[in-house]
């Protein structure tokens, strides 16, 4: 279990959990390895950021770490973390790094890495990392002369990053009315930008981050102010991004939620019917909801569930070469445009889907009927102790036994916080909450909450 890197990156309150130094070390290690890898004897480093306060302050701690290594920093500042993977994998980079704890509040901060594909970095290089940030003093050597590195401002990468958003559609949106929830994040300039020049009416909230107001009350973790803004101004679609614009969510022309389960039904089956579900299955979590297995099931459309993580979803995807996947939550993968969960990628392909059938969000997703699904968080004092106590893991069977099929209970630990996630699936929300109740109370009794 890595002592620092979760499912999603470093993460941690900015200068608490995750400090300058940290990165600073994090920024030294990355420029010392792949420079010894590279044969020109020194490396090649992205560096994206989102909007948070801290982030800044971080970006020149790696930028610090990169330089003493001998590497070159490219800066792209306020951008995604799937602009960072096309930039790192079309622009031949030896990594990326972007800084951002996504849906997390403003004083948190986080630390991902991007191998030269663009995908999340592989695990024996983390556990190098980490052994490096136990290290006492300092053993890699420092770059000196004409070997130091420099910072490059890096800024035209993200602009190409944003033509090759416009060049998926494959319509005009002229005449459609949109509304984009930018959560005060890293798509707060980009999302305006691609649907303006698509020819869309664009209209847009929480677009002006301060440093402290990413993912406040908006965006993907608050999509009930993009609902209310849809009906209140009679726009077709509404796109809700998180705060480093790898997630999606939608809201249809009614304001109703189109949550990532719904998105993988509606791009799924037209993929199927366009020919372009190559191997005829998508890519799930075990969060998904069992209405969407009976959808698939119903369609003939095969569905594969990995852990939650699009880290997960896109290895299964790679390793079988599925061309669709994602998670509840927002995180959509198409694997033919993209190497990771990319928002605005799947707002566009769901523009597509739109434009292409004629067809609103809401008689799209009609057919899929969804179970109740409540999740609750529970803060504990050793997510692991808690997630494998035998009197928990017993009662969890006991309970998805007597669902036989028409429910589930699924606990978990949370792969970025102190947390036991305890999802519930049933016929009603109140058979959810009971059942919900009797593992909290279970953790309770057995000491592991706070």
């Amino acid at each position: 279990m890595a002592k620092y890197f979760g499912t999603d990156g470093f993460r941690g309150e900015a200068n608490v959990g995750l400090t300058v130094s940290h990165a600073y070390k994090v920024g030294r290690f990355i420029g010392y390895y792949y420079g010894k890898a590279n044969l020109s004897g020194k490396c090649r480093v992205a560096i994206g950021k989102d909007t948070r306060r801290s982030s800044y302050m971080f970006e020149y701690a790696l930028a610090a770490g990169l330089t003493a290594s001998g590497a070159d920093a490219y800066l792209l500042h306020v951008t995604t973390t799937p602009s960072v993977s096309y930039v790192v994998k079309s622009e031949d980079f030896d990594c990326g790094i972007m800084i951002s704890a996504s849906h997390n509040p403003y004083y948190d901060n986080g630390i991902k890495i991007l191998n030269g594909n663009g995908e999340k970095l592989e695990e024996y290089i983390i556990d190098k990392i980490e052994e490096y940030l136990d290290t006492e003093g300092d053993p890699l050597p420092f770059a000196t002369r004409e070997n130091v590195g420099v910072t490059v401002d890096h800024a035209a990468g993200r602009n190409r990053y944003v033509g090759y958003l416009i060049s998926l559609a494959t319509r005009s949106y002229r005449g459609v009315r949109v509304g984009l929830d930018c959560a005060n994040g890293s798509a707060w300039m980009i999302a305006k930008n691609v649907f303006d020049a698509l020819g869309a009416k664009t209209y847009v909230i929480n677009n002006d981050p301060d440093g402290t107001n990413i993912n406040r009350g908006c965006g993907s973790t608050h999509v009930e102010a993009l609902q209310a803004f849809v009906k209140a101004e009679k726009l077709d679609v509404g796109f809700a991004f998180d705060g480093d614009a790898d997630r999606c969510l939608a809201v249809d022309e009614n304001g109703n939620l189109i949550d990532g389960d719904a998105i993988l039904y509606i791009c799924g089956k037209y993929m199927r019917s366009i020919g372009q579900l190559d191997t005829g299955a998508v890519v799930t979590t075990v969060m998904s909801n069992i209405g969407l297995y009976k959808a698939f099931d119903e369609l003939g459309i095969d569905y594969r569930k990995t852990d939650v993580g699009d880290k997960y979803v896109y290895e299964c995807m790679s390793r079988e070469g599925h061309k669709l996947g994602g998670e509840q939550s927002g995180h959509i993968i198409f694997s033919k445009y993209a190497s990771t969960g990319d928002g605005l990628i799947t707002a566009i392909k769901l523009m597509e889907v739109l434009l292409e059938t004629k067809t609103p969000l809401s008689k799209l997703v009609e057919p899929l009927q969804i179970y109740p699904q409540i999740t609750k968080n529970v803060r504990v004092k050793d997510k692991i102790a808690a997630a494998s106590d035998p009197e928990v893991l017993a009662l969890s069977e006991a309970i998805n036994r007597e669902f036989d099929g028409n429910g589930r209970l699924l606990v978990r630990k949370s792969g970025t916080e102190p947390l036991i996630r305890i999802m519930a699936e049933a016929e009603t929300a109140e058979i959810c909450r009971q059942v919900i109740g009797q593992v909290e109370a279970l953790l309770t009794r057995n000491g592991h909450t706070i």
